[in-house]
């Protein structure tokens, strides 16, 4: 330590370099963080959604906060800049340098302006009638942390209830109609019977419950009691479990008309639908083998064989048999065929799985190499040469036509090789631009 200056005992050159080197690796895993939450797909979606409701008014201030963010990060950048200028200028700092970096690194000596635009949502400078503000540079990174958490909060909690309840209610609407259809052919019509009413109601339910998850998706999200990470919670699905449960009841309610009235009807439906699902599934089987073949070389696809047409066939047989009320003839019939029909589907998904592993053997080694360069670049090794070379060499094998998966399994391994070696013994990290890298 050298004598006292405004902003404490003077650093030496040795504490200045320390926290120089601090503040570097500090720098990078904001940066990284940063342009990993404009990249995130949630907070893209939030910029071209009509929103409303509590998101509409968290989204604007979450927009203001990032923009605020980057500013707070340019300061940031800039401030690390000046103070590795200062430390350049020769190699043993003299006093007067000391002083200048001992205030730049431990004074408020980081001055940030904001525009209306950038300040009137954001919770830091809204209100103050503050058009710049002053800080440290540990005060500074303690306010990027704050508007960082709270940002990637109301992104990955949108971004989570649009990733599981729209597609569910898709899924369940899709069932719904197949309901319906299904209701109208045995006369289960709205005003007719009280099901027909429950399938109107459930149609008008859902349509608007998409509605309303689509623009204000927060207002179905559940914050985790006693969570502070970032997203912490999960999708309310209360609504939708309701039109869920009150969609089955109704089926059920079906399903006994159909065993009063149709019995055998429903059974020839049922066939027709597992038939069905068999035929386009060895029709994806087909399609899928086709492009397997097209992008994974050096793989041995299984031959994906054509619909039974014995067993449509004996579907006919069938639907004949009920036309002329032959029940002898159909009951034994329709038992044989139930259990062919469900064999066949099951040989056209294990025909289907097969004929598609080894694209699901590419994804996961897409998804591994990808893993570990994200866990490299957290502990700042992400340019190392070695390290890039080899990521660049797994990744041109994992995304070229045909790819062989043999050899990319090897160079994805000579990465995860590569990646360990430097990983150990590893430096505690922690995520997001809480990242300092230690105190001087």
């Amino acid at each position: 330590m050298g004598v006292t200056g405004p902003s404490g005992p003077v650093l030496d050159r040795d504490e200045v370099d320390r926290a120089l080197a601090r503040l570097g690796a500090e720098h990078e895993a904001i940066e990284t963080s940063l342009l990993a939450l404009q990249d995130h797909a949630g907070r893209r979606l939030l910029e071209g959604a009509e929103l409303t409701g509590t998101t509409d008014d968290r989204w604007q201030t979450a927009e203001a906060s990032i923009t605020l963010l980057w500013a707070y990060f340019d300061a940031y950048a800039d401030a690390l800049r000046t103070a590795r200028g200062i430390r350049s200028r020769r190699r043993w700092s003299s006093r007067e340098d000391l002083v200048e970096l001992t205030e730049l690194l431990r004074g408020e000596s980081v001055t940030v302006a904001g525009s209306t635009s950038a300040t009137a949502a954001a919770p830091t400078m809204a209100g103050t009638g503050k058009l710049s503000e002053r800080f440290t540079l540990a005060e500074l990174v303690d306010r990027m942390n704050e508007l960082y958490a709270s940002s990637l909060d109301m992104v990955v909690a949108a971004d989570a209830v649009w990733s599981a309840l729209p597609a569910r209610i898709d899924l369940l609407a899709a069932e719904l109609q197949r309901t319906r259809r299904l209701a109208h052919s045995v006369g289960v019509r709205p005003g007719e019977h009280p099901s027909g009413d429950d399938l109107e109601r459930i149609t008008r339910t859902l349509t608007s419950l998409r509605e309303q998850v689509v623009s204000d998706p927060l207002a179905f999200w559940v914050p985790a009691q006693g969570s502070s990470a970032p997203g912490g919670g999960r999708p309310d699905t209360t609504r939708y479990d309701r039109q869920a449960r009150a969609l089955e009841e109704v089926r059920r309610e079906i399903d006994a008309v159909l065993t009063v009235r149709q019995d055998a009807e429903a059974r020839l439906v049922r066939l027709r639908d597992v038939l069905s699902r068999a035929d386009r599934t060895l029709a994806e089987a087909r399609n899928a083998r086709g492009e397997v073949l097209a992008k994974i070389a050096a793989s041995e696809v299984p031959a994906v064989s054509g619909p039974p047409t014995a067993l449509q066939e004996q579907l006919a047989a069938a639907s004949e048999y009920r036309r002329h009320a032959q029940w002898h003839r159909l009951s034994p019939l329709l038992e044989s065929l139930e259990e062919k029909a469900e064999d066949e589907l099951l040989r056209a998904r294990e025909s289907l799985t097969a004929v598609t592993a080894p694209l699901a053997v590419r994804a996961e080694l897409r998804g591994r190499l990808d893993a570990y360069k994200a866990k490299v670049a957290r502990h700042g090794f992400a340019e190392d040469p070695l390290l890039v070379e080899r990521y660049d060499a797994a990744r041109r094998m994992l995304w070229s036509a045909p790819c062989d998966l043999r050899v990319a399994e090897q160079a994805v391994l000579r990465y995860q090789q590569a990646a360990a070696e430097l990983l150990v013994p590893r430096i505690p990290g922690h995520g997001g631009p809480q990242d300092r890298r230690g105190e001087s």
